[in-house]
């Protein structure tokens, strides 16, 4: 609890300083650049990733031995995307849809250990596009990039050969979490029938939120092009996944700094992320509808009310 409350105090901090250095304009201008055009974008992109999303999420249940249609997946990542969003942490949702899961399907453990392999599994493929880019086209952080392919590539090799690796047989706790950690990455991320579609649908996804930051950032004015503004996106990408207010905090600070090392200005860089956090924020309003939904079945079920 004091680790997570700690997260949320230095996302909070970071938006302060930003509104302490940058002043208020930024965030506003953020707000009065979001226009009908880049709202609908941003919902047409968002359903793309979604049901990428869901059916990453699928694959990896189905290789754990949990059976998920596509069409709950979706309402669920809808939801979770939701609560994401709009509440502190930044993996709420991702808890939920876990416990939910596996509520539904009497073990909550698998449910959540499905989510936990599918939120990580779509991070590495994102850090290994991140790191890709970014040896290529030019960025703040393009000197170091040849240490953090070598740095991906050991640990890409170490997590092979642990996947591949047969625990000893043993009662202990830690024995008994090798053995499955172990088992699930066999199973239900690097299966044969699997990690093609996990890496294809986790390629897909980086490729719809990038669309969208882009989008933002023309939105807030950007002129750049695309070559320099791609491996912004993706830095920005990468530090959206830290723990965060709703969303907000990380992503603005790194935003921030990458355009002003970038040359296009801290202010542009935060009303870009304003811009991208509405459009966000907007374009997961369906979970909204789901999580509603859900809870009006809810008295329906207890009343002996057939659902509809």
């Amino acid at each position: 609890m004091t680790r997570r409350w700690i997260h949320l105090a230095v996302a909070a901090a970071t938006l302060a300083v930003l509104v302490w250095r940058l002043g208020a304009g930024p965030f506003l201008d953020g707000l009065r650049a979001v226009d009908g055009w880049a709202l609908a974008a941003a919902s047409g992109l968002a359903v793309l990733t979604t049901v990428c999303c869901a059916w990453r999420w699928r694959v990896v249940a189905r290789g754990l031995g949990v059976d998920l249609p596509l069409g709950t997946a979706v309402a669920s990542y809808y939801r979770s995307l939701f609560l994401n969003v709009t509440l502190p942490g930044g993996v709420v949702g991702d808890v939920h849809r876990g416990f939910s899961h596996g509520r539904d399907t009497s073990d909550v453990g698998r449910g959540l250990r499905a989510v936990a392999w599918e939120r990580s599994a779509g991070q590495v493929v994102q850090v290994v596009l991140t790191v890709a880019v970014l040896l290529v086209l030019p960025s703040p952080v393009h000197a170091v990039m040849p240490l953090a392919a070598l740095a991906l590539v050991a640990v890409a090799a170490c997590v092979a050969l642990a996947a591949r690796s047969r625990p000893a047989a043993g009662r202990s706790g830690w024995a008994r979490l090798r053995r499955a950690a172990a088992s699930d990455l066999r199973d239900g991320v690097l299966a044969q029938r699997a990690w093609p579609a996990v890496a294809l649908a986790s390629a897909l996804i980086v490729a719809g939120h990038a669309a969208t930051f882009v989008i933002a950032a023309r939105s807030a004015g950007a002129t750049a092009p695309l070559s320099e503004l791609l491996p912004l996106t993706l830095l920005v990408l990468l530090a959206a996944a830290l723990p965060n207010v709703g969303g907000w905090g990380p992503r603005e600070g790194v935003t921030a700094w990458a355009f002003a090392a970038a040359g296009l200005g801290a202010s542009l860089g935060v009303t870009t992320a304003v811009v991208y956090g509405v459009m966000v924020l907007v374009a997961s309003l369906p979970g909204a509808a789901v999580l509603v939904a859900a809870e009006l079945r809810v008295p329906a079920r207890l009343q002996g009310v057939p659902d509809v």
